[in-house]
């Protein structure tokens, strides 16, 4: 049971890695826009100081208090994971890439931090440890106004994106491309790492078993 939590635990900060990853890959390749959350995040940078991935911490904050209050529930300790350690990789990975002076360069890193987030995402979710705090203001915005989760993730999406845009956040085409292209690579991220996962957590409870039983005989 210890190896498949510390397992976990190790697939869960993988994803949360190259996920972050992703999101410094496409702030890098703003010119053609940013996540609508990203765009918040680096409004409020612009105007406030700070950095790009501590705001993406402190918004994770507030969005975890007010969920939490909503649905009356204790976030899992994934959920407050997930809100620190994504920022502080996007923080070390916007340090540690150079960056893009050339436009086609910039592309390259906006595809690459689509595709990256998208497996990262992916990846994280299928330790199941707990989702990411702007995924508890989606099932609040649900409970409060019985809407679909598509009404409710869109609305709240198109919010974030003119809120940050209003302080000077970037949005462009690259922007519309992520709220279409970023779910799908998800999916079929979650899909295949889920299969894995299991898979070899199956095989640590094999061995586990056998080793149990050969105990016992002894």
């Amino acid at each position: 049971m210890r190896k498949e939590y510390t397992f976990r635990w190790l697939v869960f900060f993988v994803g949360l890695m190259i996920m972050g990853l992703g999101v410094a890959l496409t702030v890098k390749g703003q010119r053609l826009g940013v996540g609508s959350w990203d765009v918040l995040h680096i409004g409020l940078f612009k105007n406030l100081g700070l950095s790009i991935g501590l705001w993406s911490i402190i918004v994770g904050i507030v969005i975890v208090v007010t969920s939490s209050i909503g649905l009356r529930e204790i976030p899992r300790l994934g959920t407050f994971m997930n809100m620190i350690f994504i920022g502080l990789f996007i923080d070390f990975f916007n340090w540690v890439l150079p960056d893009p002076h050339t436009f086609p360069m910039q592309f390259i890193d906006f595809i690459l931090g689509i595709v990256l987030m998208g497996i990262g995402g992916g990846l994280y979710l299928s330790a199941n440890l707990g989702s990411g705090p702007r995924d508890s203001l989606m099932l609040l915005a649900v409970k409060k106004f019985g809407c679909s989760i598509t009404v409710a993730r869109t609305v709240m999406e198109v919010v974030v994106a003119i809120a940050g845009f209003l302080l000077g956040g970037p949005i462009g085409i690259g922007t519309v491309i992520m709220a279409f292209a970023l779910g799908p690579i998800i999916q079929a991220s979650l899909a295949y790492n889920k299969k894995i996962v299991d898979k070899w957590l199956s095989g640590m409870n094999v061995v586990s078993e056998s080793f149990l039983g050969l105990t016992k005989e002894q």
